[in-house]
């Protein structure tokens, strides 16, 4: 079985709220934005053999007026149960609403975690405001997604991912699963340092071509992070067609594969471990 643990839903009601600068951005690096349907999804998981794939809601109303409801993530996982796997958005701004949304959503959506972008927030995510949410996402035993490194929103400040904050999360909620999205990069030495240290943190390779991957990082997948590594895609932005293709391409163990494409990913969300389909 092979797990994508990092997608966008890029419905035609998912991207209704996507501010036009987001827009610009995503323009610039990657040819245009349009939409994909659920069945543009599957095909796409179809056509590259992944098996189950992370949906994430978003939830940057406060700042950003961006949000993709939980409720849409939780109808594709609804349709589709045995391919989606639902991951919730909450904005910390709204306080104790955002507590009060995370356990709506797993609850009565049936949501299975939670992803945050800390620059569409304004808020690192070691900053006290994050803690209650936090508190409740260990309660409940869900993985936690977090952007970390570049990205290409106008306007948006890069300061607020940096992934050494994730070493306070990892100290202060020990039993909290923590998934550095997109290794940091252009910080990875950092990343991978907190990932290394810390037993509850992981890291994806969402949104990178394989064969664009820094080679340090390649490295620390066959060896010593070999057990801490997930398949991502971040699709729409990188085809998980292309994502397979090149990974196959690149210098990765047949025992670093199998580890980056479902032994990982299925610790961390909970899966069995032992299917191969």
């Amino acid at each position: 079985m092979v797990i994508d643990t990092h997608s966008q839903l890029w419905t035609k009601e998912a991207l209704a709220t996507l501010p036009e600068r987001m827009v610009r951005g995503y323009e610039k690096m990657f040819k245009g934005v349009r939409t994909f349907e659920l069945e543009d999804i599957l095909l796409d998981m179809d056509q590259a053999g992944v098996d189950k794939a992370v949906l994430v809601a978003v939830d940057a109303e406060t700042v950003w007026r961006y949000r993709v409801p939980n409720e849409l993530v939780a109808d594709a996982v609804r349709r589709y149960p045995d391919r989606f796997i639902g991951f919730a958005g909450v904005d910390p701004n709204k306080g104790i609403l955002a507590v009060d949304e995370l356990s709506r959503s797993v609850e009565v959506l049936g949501l299975s975690g939670v992803k945050f972008i800390p620059h569409l927030i304004n808020m690192t995510p070691n900053d006290p405001r994050m803690y209650p949410i936090l508190e409740k996402a260990q309660e409940f035993g869900l993985p936690v997604l977090i952007h970390t490194g570049t990205h290409f929103h106008n306007g948006a400040r890069l300061k607020f991912c940096r992934p050494d904050t994730l070493d306070d999360l990892a100290i202060d909620f020990p039993e909290l699963k923590i998934i550095a999205a997109h290794f940091g990069f252009p910080w990875f030495y950092e990343a991978l340092a907190v990932v290394q240290k810390n037993a509850n943190v992981y890291f994806n390779i969402a949104g990178w071509a394989p064969r664009y991957i820094p080679e340090y990082v390649v490295r620390m997948m066959n060896g010593p992070l070999a057990g801490k590594a997930l398949l991502g895609s971040d699709f729409p932005l990188i085809s998980r067609t292309r994502l397979m293709r090149e990974l196959k391409e690149i210098e990765i163990s047949a025992d670093t594969f199998g580890k980056l494409t479902h032994e990982n990913p299925a610790k961390v969300l909970g899966l069995p471990s032992h299917s191969n389909k």
